[in-house]
């Protein structure tokens, strides 16, 4: 059985005796907080709460072990922890869905049926397209880790990538901005894609950017190294990829047969 937050903080409170009144007192932490957190309301407590309440209730040897527990369990995910860095992004557990942007981490869902299916496909077709026309750049799915800004606080995982500038091309993944980027959203990701990552991917120097709105089915593309203006289309266009000089064309009418027949 999965050991935590709560059940550790319990334990320590009854090992000292303490009621809810004497560590909310100690610690600063209101009684109401203490309580939804002990009683598994708030399963991923603020970063200045839990330090706060371990500050009283753990004892060095304890620390460690806490410590542990809580990165494994709750993956760093406390609102005002901070900044972190591309060491930290790189401890965390192997399940944990993350990136890393300005030194905030960003936890993900794992992505929906009609989401990997749309990512597979359009990387299929960008595939093939430099394979037929004997092209040097790559395309690749996430998971991967793109250093965007060459720095130790931004780490993002684009759902596809062109790359064609292959000393970008490092063993732990892309160092610098790549080609394209192709950004499939969900209910979690969109205002993420539409604004702080469309932002990044221009400043790094990104030259094409598109975002798949799923929900809305819809195509936002950038030229970025041209126009900053986007252009928009439908699941029922076919939509020209620039950086290939409009010789690629992914038609949207097709992908999107494939999506209707998945059931819900």
């Amino acid at each position: 059985m999965e050991l935590l937050i709560a059940d550790i903080l319990k334990r320590k409170k009854e090992e000292k005796g303490m009621t809810t009144e004497t560590l909310s007192r100690l610690s600063g932490v209101p009684v109401g907080t203490i309580n939804k957190i002990l009683n598994g309301e708030t399963r991923s407590p603020r970063c200045d709460t839990l330090m706060a309440l371990e500050k009283v209730l753990m004892d060095k040897k304890d620390a460690d072990e806490f410590l542990v527990i809580r990165d494994s369990q709750a993956a760093l995910e406390y609102q005002g922890c901070g900044p972190y860095t591309i060491e930290d992004y790189r401890a965390l557990p192997e399940e944990v869905r993350a990136e890393l942007i300005d030194g905030e981490l960003i936890f993900m869902e794992a992505p929906s049926t009609s989401h990997q299916i749309l990512v597979m496909k359009i990387a299929f077709l960008l595939e093939l397209f430099i394979r037929e026309n004997k092209g040097e750049c790559f395309v690749l799915p996430s998971p991967l880790d793109v250093q965007l800004d060459c720095d130790d606080k931004t780490v993002v995982q684009p759902d596809i990538v062109v790359i064609c500038n292959r000393e970008r091309l490092v063993k732990r993944g892309i160092y610098g901005a790549p080609d394209m980027v192709i950004e499939v959203t969900s209910p979690s990701t969109r205002r993420m894609d539409f604004a702080k990552k469309m932002v990044k991917y221009d400043n790094a120097g990104v030259r094409e950017y598109w975002i798949v709105d799923l929900q809305k089915k819809k195509v936002v593309t950038y030229h970025l190294e041209e126009d900053p203006m986007p252009s928009l289309y439908t699941f029922q266009d076919k939509i020209p990829i620039r950086i290939f000089d409009e010789r690629l064309e992914i038609d949207f009418a097709e992908l999107s047969d494939v999506l209707e027949s998945i059931p819900e």
